[in-house]
């Protein structure tokens, strides 16, 4: 009779737990969960830190058009201000701006900056970010593929 109690005891404290197929299928269902998130973040980031490329191309844009009313011309980055080659404050684009004639043929006229990603950025699907004296910025919304994970400006 006390074999009996001891067994009845034995198998009530068991019930109130967790069997093993209950822990896999909670593993399986956050394993899927994570499938889904990993790509996820990874492209948010790519995203949050085109930012950072967008943020010097205008910088460079907005020393241009000071430089250009001083002087009546564009000059290279070392005249408006910044090192050459320079790369944008968090490090995830290298930065160059090419200064040429306009289609006039004026010399100095018009200037054309290019942040092309570095590191883990060059990942992203805009690719280079460009900004022109003449305002127009690549990749242009138009282009489907290059912004397929938000638009690049």
């Amino acid at each position: 009779m006390t074999c009996d109690r001891s067994q009845e005891k034995l198998s009530t404290s068991f019930r109130g737990g967790f069997s093993l197929i209950e822990l896999l299928i909670v593993l399986v269902v956050l394993a899927i969960l994570a499938v889904m998130a990993i790509p996820a973040y990874g492209r948010y980031a790519l995203r949050a830190h085109r930012v950072d490329g967008q943020a010097i191309l205008l910088h460079i844009a907005d020393a241009q058009e000071r430089f250009y009313a001083n002087n009546n011309h564009y000059g290279v980055l070392t005249d408006i201000g910044f090192a050459e080659p320079t790369t944008s404050e968090q490090k995830y684009y290298s930065v160059t701006s090419t200064v040429a004639a306009d289609p006039a043929g004026n010399s100095s006229q018009a200037y054309v900056a290019t942040a092309t990603p570095i590191g883990a950025q060059a990942k992203d699907a805009c690719g280079t970010l460009t900004i022109a004296n003449s305002g127009i910025k690549t990749p242009l919304s138009s282009s489907a593929a290059a912004n397929m994970n938000g638009s690049c400006w």
